[in-house]
């Protein structure tokens, strides 16, 4: 069932410290020596892989949802570089401050750290496959929203974006405006999140479900097509791991493929 290999105190120059990266190489990585690999980035690292080193509760078994599709014929197999979340997350995945001043954003340095470090060594190391086509980002809430900022800001090195209950809501819905075009470049974007999902951060009333279809119908204005951009809504989704790993493989096959 592939390989996850760790490593940990890996140096973030555009962040000014170090953290841990997991990479998996599925089984066909080993068994096809002659292939190149499209390679999948998600965030919150520790909560991705069905691993003994993951988060001690619920992760989103990325691996094991991989895997099954390959051995379906649905998918084909890719690399998955997931990057652990730090102490300072809130800052990490926010692109920009939050309207009440109290989060400041660092998301920017990590975008830096991701294109301008991280995916350069995974290049460099493994056999991927280059283009923005075979890169993708994924990641659930604010990582859901760093994702799609990344496709915003870098959409020559990410051409793939999943966004499981993305917080677009984010700095008073600053996504909207900073996605204001369509790059006319080759694109798929996945978003889901539950039909009524919400929750109360401290006193911030977080509607995913409403403002993740507002995101959806804002980039079909834009002229995204049907084959560009997908939603999911679930009922009865709520804002968990378990949430986004039952919604995983549905994903996966949408974006992946």
């Amino acid at each position: 069932m592939g390989h996850v290999h760790i490593v940990r105190d890996f140096p973030s120059p555009q962040e000014g410290f170090s953290r841990t990266v997991r990479i998996y190489t599925p089984d066909a990585y080993d068994s096809m020596p002659w292939h190149r690999f499209p390679v999948l980035y998600m965030h919150d690292g520790q909560n991705v892989f069905a691993h003994p080193e993951s988060a001690l509760f619920d992760t989103w078994c990325a691996n094991l949802a991989l895997e099954q599709g390959v051995g379906e014929g649905h998918l084909e197999p890719w690399i998955i570089v997931a990057v652990d979340s730090g102490t300072g997350r809130l800052q990490e995945y926010s692109p920009w401050d939050d309207s009440s001043g109290k989060v400041k954003a660092r998301g920017e340095a990590y975008g830096r750290f991701l294109v301008e470090h991280l995916k350069p060594l995974v290049d460099l190391n493994y056999r991927t496959r280059e283009g923005a086509e075979w890169t993708g980002a994924m990641g659930s809430s604010l990582g859901g929203l760093i994702s799609l900022y990344l496709g915003c800001r870098y959409p020559q090195v990410f051409g793939r974006i999943g966004a499981l209950s993305p917080t677009v809501m984010w700095s008073d819905g600053r996504l909207f405006s900073e996605w204001g075009t369509h790059p006319r470049r080759w694109t798929r974007i996945y978003l889901d999140a539950g039909a009524q999902e919400f929750i109360d951060a401290d006193g911030l009333p977080l509607n995913y479900g409403e403002a993740t279809r507002a995101f959806y119908e804002h980039l079909k204005g834009l002229g995204y097509a049907d084959h560009e951009v997908s939603l999911v809504l679930e009922p009865g989704g709520e804002h968990h791991e378990k949430d986004w790993q039952r919604r995983l493989p549905t994903a996966m096959r949408w974006l992946l493929t």
